[in-house]
């Protein structure tokens, strides 16, 4: 049976007590922020249905939203506008969201564990962990957190631009999504670097 738990205990022995997993949502869409969360769960927390956010159903993520919060020593979520991803490129966005997140945990941490190959600049150390929402509990929960919370602003954006049913593909480049791209243009919440492809400009 995997332990969970293995990179936070492998931390834990190096000296650090409050750890926290990282992980984004919102890479590659054609539209909204980009968001991160920032978890630090109590050593050995048991969260049942716990997983990676891609391998849950939007039901069962929502769920395990409140159990997360109510669960976590302290959890921070942060984000990047799209205005922002133009403006320093996707990757420097997310980093960007993922420094927001540790800083709004309430209870700070002093290592984290981030999914992915990248480290993004924060002001604790870290190291990252390929698939890490897969292997590392407080990653995983970290990934629900963004997901849930990306997906709960587009259905907001899909209120004010409901023409382009953001609420149904989430910014993401559907076959829908593109069609209605070539049908009325990009809006404000587009991110205009992504779209030279489709729209063959970028403003």
């Amino acid at each position: 049976m995997m332990d969970w738990y293995c990179y936070e205990h492998l931390a834990a022995e190096k000296g650090y007590s409050r750890i926290c997993g990282i992980d984004e949502a919102g890479r590659g869409p054609l539209a909204g922020p980009v968001f991160a969360a920032a978890v630090i769960l109590p050593p050995g927390a048991e969260i049942e249905g716990l997983n990676d956010s891609k391998k849950l159903s939007a039901k069962k993520r929502e769920a395990l939203f409140d159990v997360i919060t109510q669960t976590a020593v302290s959890y921070g979520i942060g984000f990047a506008s799209e205005t922002e991803i133009d403006q320093i490129n996707i990757l420097q966005a997310t980093f960007l969201a993922m420094s927001r997140a540790v800083e709004a945990l309430s209870k700070p941490a002093d290592y984290a564990l981030i999914d992915g190959n990248r480290m993004p600049p924060l002001a604790i150390p870290g190291e990252t962990i390929v698939k890490g929402d897969a292997l590392s509990a407080s990653i995983a929960a970290a990934s629900i957190l963004a997901k849930v919370s990306r997906d709960r602003v587009m259905e907001e954006i899909d209120r004010i631009y409901p023409e382009y049913q953001f609420a149904k593909h989430k910014g993401y480049g559907t076959a829908l999504h593109r069609a209605l791209l070539l049908q009325y243009g990009a809006s404000p919440v587009h991110r205009k670097t992504f779209l030279k492809n489709i729209l063959g400009r970028t403003e």
